[in-house]
């Protein structure tokens, strides 16, 4: 068994990496040339504002009295520059925002997953191509355009990451701070020669990283009053900096200023997801080589709240994100990054027709570069007569509309010169598209081969080893051949020399030769499959009809789970019937009545709004106080067999109902501290951190006992839960649990219908490694039906309470009581904890139900994992590489939760099996328990 669970997690990474592989890699290429526009630049100087998290209405909307929270900035907008907004891409988190609008591309999400501080590629961006770059902010942004930056002219002024705290008093001080620092730099730079002389060069660039904003967005949501102040405080730093430039500088005219924002925020204080208060970001720019405001009769945007702006009258003009890199690199007169992939945005520059001309020619030509630069790679790697061009943009093509371009600004034909460049433009960034995509149809189909001859091999191995359709005569036989290993074999040298002609990644020869030997361990069952096709030809064909139908409704019910949650709440009603479908309602009344109830009750919290909702404390001690109540039963259930427990373990259970009770109260605690501004209390952190710490060792030192067992991992894993609840999602493990604990009893009564006999009652039940083999049974049709429901369960434990394809379903004030200093790695290492409570909690219940139906783990197991490989296939097939971003991101996201949840069902099936088996002693023999 360990050796097939190794063998298993092995594939299934495989098949989970390779999403990576086919979507997820880095768009970035290296070799091409800068490129720059050779006319004097309209800036000697650029002043870059980020503020981080302000969404573009925030900033642009009018407050009850009809005032703007940012009267400078309107005011640029109306009497000094141009305005619009801004379109970032998913994920809406700060490091792609902030590599699109320095580097003008569009960071994989790998790159998010690897670091933010350190640079999994390197990148060029603006600083790099700047003279000198200043930048003042977070430690987590600043470091990431210092680090491979050519030469040593990007300097960096962060503060300490301790001051990123959601539970400080006020946020925007990291905003003075950075706006102090400037003032500071500035004052100083007066009377150092030195760095005066720098100051004063061309081709500078000053970044303003302001995280207060997104920090009181995040601990107070974006509708609070001081979110709203911050960006008020922000409005008035800008106005202080602006000042300062112009009196520093002598109002020359000659600094540029660019205000906007990495990505917006939900109303609920989250970010990532393409959400449109995520996504539209504000963008303003003024000062040197700028547009004034222009004047506009009827701007039409079907966006649904522009019209509360009143900014109808000034000229709105839209980007994309990336589309500000080679705007700001036209404007100080550097090369455009090399791999920006943004089309300069012409009517925000003011300057003459020749220069914005050439700019965009020299856009064109930069993206061109990267082009080619990929074309080749891919010509390369490629043999000679399975390459396919890129039709659209030959060579020919390529240097027809560079010289009908170059011709159209000879004749100062500038509107045609400036269409064909944006059409070439176009053009490439297809064919960018086009040849970082050119393997995926390939690694798709390879994966896919490996998935379902993985699935294939799993149900044979079920068929074969767990039931009795065969006739034994697969290891009696006669041995295979050799013609079949000789043919795989052959098949897969061909593969690796394929492979190695064309110099394709390592991780090619995985997804390639995997599937070789999982197919020939498929085929190598020859005598199975024959075993398996006579039986069903015996099989009555209605009701094998009925049995297939069925069992594919169950699945499309599973998946369409994943895209509407009120799929579950329907699953779980029809659930309820179940005990009316059977004779389980005349035999045991009293548990059928608890099935209905508890799945009925289970089935109203994916109704419930994932995200949205506010703090209610209230119910999380209620959540507590119910938690106390379970505790009880295996005290009560013990009391009736006239047991006694061990002294130890009557200890153990006080001290987790005691942690329960401090649980609730440090929550309690700690959201009050929150409210006063007072901070984390260094205490509520310890006993969170304790708390969190023990969960899983504390259990292992209680009773074996079926019941005292479960009810131990409840109450410790309970207590961390409590910890992360925020609200009413505190209450859904206790009815997960209830309903959990039912199922167990049920299927007991199930078994006893079937008429297999139970030698022992729920309460004697004892977990243990040595299952005795005599009690083991062979698969049957109702097995399919309790692998399924666990399945089912796994499912409602993961998106009960959220929806995981999505990361702005996440609360960070779920973690506030073990820190509230921002930390995305550990931040993120406690929602997914939290996520994974209900699903060792179900896995648990699941081990209990093998123990009570007499089946081995293994058998039960195999139809689970065929389940959820399944639903992995169907959404590995769903994924899709068109249509929006959102639409992109949920698609690859589902692939990846399904993955995940198989490979964490093997996992996890492993820590379930310590958790309800393993027993510690902290003193003494262990002793025997009475029964």
């Amino acid at each position: 068994m360990l050796l097939f669970l190794a063998l298993g997690l092995l594939v299934h990474l495989v098949f989970f990496v390779s999403i990576f592989d086919i979507y997820f890699t880095s768009p970035l290429v290296h070799g091409m040339t800068p490129q720059f526009t050779p006319l004097p630049p309209p800036a000697k100087r650029l002043v870059l504002f980020v503020a981080d998290g302000l969404r573009a209405d925030s900033l642009f909307a009018l407050d009850e009295a009809g005032n703007s929270r940012a009267p400078f900035l309107r005011n640029v907008i109306i009497h000094e520059g141009s305005w619009g907004v801004s379109h970032t891409r998913v994920p809406t988190e700060s490091r792609p925002g902030h590599v699109a609008l320095i580097a003008g591309f569009y960071e994989d999400v790998s790159a998010v997953a690897k670091g933010w501080k350190e640079n999994p590629v390197e990148f060029d961006s603006l600083f790099n191509e700047s003279k000198y770059t200043w930048s003042w902010g977070s430690p987590d942004i600043l470091p990431m355009f210092a680090k491979g930056a050519g030469g040593n002219h990007v300097y960096t002024h962060s503060y300490d990451a301790e001051r990123e705290d959601f539970g400080a008093h006020d946020a925007a001080k990291l905003d003075t701070w950075v706006f102090e620092n400037v003032k500071d730099f500035f004052q100083s730079a007066r009377g150092n020669q030195s760095l005066f002389s720098k100051v004063n060069e061309d081709k500078i660039v000053f970044f303003l990283h302001l995280l207060g904003i997104d920090t009181n967005g995040h601990a107070h949501r974006p509708s609070s009053r001081e979110y709203k102040d911050n960006i008020k405080k922000v409005d008035d730093g800008v106005k202080e900096i602006v000042s300062l430039f112009n009196q520093f500088y002598g109002n020359d005219g000659k600094t540029a200023f660019v205000f906007t924002s990495d990505h917006g925020m939900t109303e609920w204080g989250s970010h990532g997801a393409g959400h449109p208060s995520e996504t539209l970001t504000p963008l303003v720019a003024w000062g040197a080589g700028i547009k004034y405001p222009q004047k506009a009769s009827a701007q039409q945007f079907d966006d649904g709240f522009s019209k509360e702006w009143r900014l109808g009258n000034w000229k709105r003009q839209d980007v994309n994100q990336a589309d500000i890199a080679p705007l700001m690199a036209s404007l100080i007169g550097v090369p455009f990054p090399l791999n920006s992939v943004g089309t300069l945005p012409v009517d925000y520059l003011n300057s003459t027709d020749l220069f914005r001309a050439e700019s965009m020619f020299t856009n064109a030509v930069q993206i061109l570069e990267q082009f080619k630069v990929k074309m080749t790679q891919r010509k390369e790697a490629t043999l000679p007569f399975l390459f396919t061009p890129f039709k659209p943009l030959s060579d020919s093509q390529q240097l027809d509309i560079l010289r009908k371009a170059r011709s159209f600004i000879k004749q100062e034909k500038f509107a045609e010169a400036i269409s064909l460049c944006v059409e070439l433009i176009g053009l490439a960034l297809k064919g960018l598209t086009y040849y970082h995509t050119y393997d995926r149809f390939f690694l798709g189909v390879t994966v896919a081969v490996g998935f379902v001859g993985w699935t294939s091999y799993v149900l044979l191995l079920i068929i074969k080893s767990h039931s009795s359709l065969t006739r034994g005569t697969c290891e009696d036989g006669k041995k295979p051949g050799r013609l079949l290993p000789c043919s795989f074999a052959a098949v897969g040298v061909f593969m690796v020399f394929f492979l190695l002609i064309q110099a394709c990644p390592w991780t090619y020869y995985l997804y390639c030769l995997l599937p070789v030997p999982i197919w020939y361990a498929v085929l190598r069952e020859s005598q199975v499959i024959q075993d398996l096709v006579a039986s069903l030809v015996t099989f009555p064909l209605s009701r094998l009809a009925g049995c297939l139908s069925v069992f594919a409704l169950g699945i499309e019910v599973l998946v369409l789970s994943l895209f509407y949650r009120y799929m579950l709440t329907a699953g779980l009603i029809a659930f309820a019937g179940w005990p009316f479908l059977t004779q389980l309602w005349t035999r045991a009344k009293v548990a059928s009545l608890s099935w209905i109830f508890f799945s009925l009750l289970l089935a109203v919290f994916p109704l419930m709004p994932v995200v949205g909702r506010e703090p209610d404390i209230s119910l999380v001690a209620v959540a507590g106080l119910l938690v106390l109540l379970l505790a009880l039963v295996p005290v009560i259930s013990a009391n009736k067999r006239e047991s006694t427990l061990l002294k130890q373990e009557r200890l153990i259970h006080l001290l987790q109902m005691l942690s329960t009770v401090l649980s609730v109260h440090v929550v309690r605690s700690t959201h009050s501290s929150l409210l006063r501004k007072q901070g984390l209390p260094l205490p509520n952190q310890i006993v969170s951190w304790a708390t969190l710490a023990s969960s899983l060792a504390v259990p292992l030192l209680s009773s074996t006992a079926l019941l005292q067992r479960l009810s131990s991992i409840l109450l410790s894993l309970m207590s961390t839960y409590l910890l992360l609840s925020t609200g009413y999602e505190a209450l859904f493990p206790v009815v997960l649990s209830c309903l959990m604990f039912t199922w167990i009893h049920m299927e007991q009564e199930t078994m006893q219908q079937c008429g297999v006999s139970c030698k022992q009652k729920l309460a004697s039940l004892q977990f243990s490694y040595n299952t005795d083999i005599d009690q083991l049974r062979q698969l049957c049709l109702d097995d399919i039906r309790r692998a399924f429901f666990l399945v089912f369960f796994l499912v409602v434990a993961f998106f009960g309470t959220g929806n995981i394809a999505s990361i702005n379903s996440f609360d960070l004030a779920s973690v506030y009581c073990f820190l509230t200093v921002f930390s995305p790695f550990m931040m993120g290492a406690l929602m997914i904890w939290k996520i994974l409570i209900p699903f060792v909690l179900v896995m648990c219940a699941f081990e209990a139900v093998q123990l009570t139906t007499q089946l081995s783990s293994k058998s039960l197991f195999l139809i689970v994992l065929v389940i959820s490989d399944i639903m992995a296939l169907h959404f590995f097939f769903l994924v899709k590489d068109y249509g929006s971003w959102l639409d992109i991101g949920t698609s690859i996201s589902h692939y990846v939760i399904v993955m995940s949840m198989t490979i964490f069902l093997v996992l996890l099936n492993g820590l379930a099996q310590l958790l309800t088996t393993t027993k510690l002693q902290l003193y003494g023999k262990p002793k025997t328990h009475l029964t």
